[in-house]
């Protein structure tokens, strides 16, 4: 019996509403619901076995002060934001992009090519503070949820279409391809960007550092963007929001990160 495109759809849609309450997650502080298939301690072996096996790969920083101020930040920030099963480990690899990056399970890497960005300690918190957020608000596990819950879908529907003509089949699912890289995957990729920059303030704000001093180094990355010279993508085929978004949000909430600064110098 062949499916129209309809009904195959129709049972997707059916197929990730069940998934999606089966499967139902609160993020930190902002409340936002999640998409989880994946439980916090397997997320954290296996944040732990790749981090282990990025470390032999990749010449990292063991002493010096630009690894201690690394850890000192580090250590400051994991101390207001505490994830379960987390090991935390705050390391500086010798790569002169102006990256970071986490892990499940705590662990965050920051690349020598960002301190020229972030200038001061303040605005190592800022990408710290970010990064750290990621772990906290369980991205990592969310995006491969995602993953495996469109690739059951895809399954799903590869099955309801197998009757249908081949052309038919075909287009209907690269159409949903492509519906899910747009449409699901690369959005949330902004919606964790944007989230983390929204709770790193917090974070860094709770450990004592300025807030004022994320809005800072996002103009300084910005600056950094422009003078590289590279055209960036339409924002909806990008996995991170734009600068000018992204800056816009953490002005509207430097008032609620002050008030936590202010908070944390009373003690």
């Amino acid at each position: 019996m062949q499916v129209t495109p309809q009904a195959a759809l129709r049972l997707l849609s059916a197929a990730l509403l069940a998934m999606a309450v089966l499967a139902c997650a609160t993020a930190p502080e902002t409340g936002r619901q999640q998409f989880m298939m994946i439980d916090p301690a397997q997320e954290a072996r296996m944040g732990l076995q790749a981090f282990d096996q990025l470390k032999q790969n990749k010449p990292y920083v063991t002493s010096g002060k630009d690894a201690e101020l690394v850890r000192r930040v580090g250590r400051r920030i994991a101390r207001v934001a505490p994830v379960e099963h987390a090991k935390w480990e705050f390391v500086l690899f010798k790569d002169d992009s102006p990256n970071a990056f986490a892990l499940p399970g705590g662990k965050v890497g920051v690349n020598t090519g960002i301190l020229e960005i972030t200038q001061d300690e303040a605005g190592l918190a800022t990408v710290i503070g970010h990064e750290v957020a990621h772990v906290v608000a369980r991205h990592g596990a969310e995006r491969a949820s995602q993953t495996m819950g469109l690739q059951i879908l895809g399954a799903l529907a590869d099955v309801a279409l197998a009757q249908n003509a081949p052309g038919a089949r075909q287009g209907v699912m690269q159409a949903y391809g492509l519906g899910a890289q747009v449409g699901v995957l690369l959005p949330y990729s902004r919606v964790h960007e944007l989230e983390a920059d929204e709770l790193g303030m917090l974070y860094m704000a709770r450990a004592g550092y300025d807030p004022k001093a994320a809005i800072a180094f996002w103009q300084r990355f910005q600056a950094y963007n422009r003078k590289q010279g590279g055209g960036k993508p339409p924002e909806f085929l990008s996995t991170h929001p734009l600068d000018d978004r992204r800056i816009a949000q953490l002005r509207a909430l430097l008032p609620r990160a002050a008030a936590e600064y202010a908070r944390a110098a009373r003690g």
